[in-house]
């Protein structure tokens, strides 16, 4: 037997002042996402902005709908979109923020296993790491370099992969 430990790296920033220019626009633009959420059942707004290798960013909110589980989180409507509009592209960085009425956010809200999962796979497909900023409105974000960090039992089997 042998005990193992994962150790997650990241950057914790008191507020979006302390961002440089790209980062502070990212969280900004997760912001004005959360406009299009469509959430009248949990009544929780979660926008995400993506920023491409082109440096064009895409938006994207969580969409649900009342047969649950047919909605879908902001993460993966924006990974998705990319794919459909930009495949070819590279995602660089994305920023993930929430908002809701019933009660105050205050620590910064992670993405949920599906979405880590589709993220990954993101990662694997385009064979670069993806910065993810995760906003606290009015508070502190957390900076992650690679979703490794954030599922380091990623799901991978390169069998069902054509050709392998």
């Amino acid at each position: 037997m042998k005990e193992l430990n994962f150790n997650i790296n990241y950057i914790r920033f008191d507020n979006v002042g302390e961002l440089n220019a790209q980062d502070r626009e990212l969280c900004e633009q997760s912001v004005k996402a959360l406009d299009s959420s469509y959430s009248p059942y949990s009544k929780f707004k979660v926008g995400t902005a993506i920023r491409l290798d082109s440096d064009q960013i895409i938006l994207g909110s969580n969409q649900e709908n009342v047969a649950y589980p047919s909605g879908l989180c902001a993460e993966r409507v924006a990974l998705f979109s990319v794919g459909v509009s930009h495949p070819n592209a590279k995602v660089t960085s994305m920023a993930i923020t929430a908002k809701t009425e019933l009660f105050e956010i205050t620590k910064p809200v992670t993405s949920c296993g599906g979405c880590l999962q589709v993220m990954a796979e993101v990662e694997q497909r385009q064979g670069s790491e993806i910065e993810v900023l995760f906003y606290c409105l009015g508070g502190e974000i957390l900076k992650v370099k690679g979703i490794q960090s954030l599922l380091p039992f990623v799901f991978v089997e390169d069998r069902l992969v054509e050709g392998s």
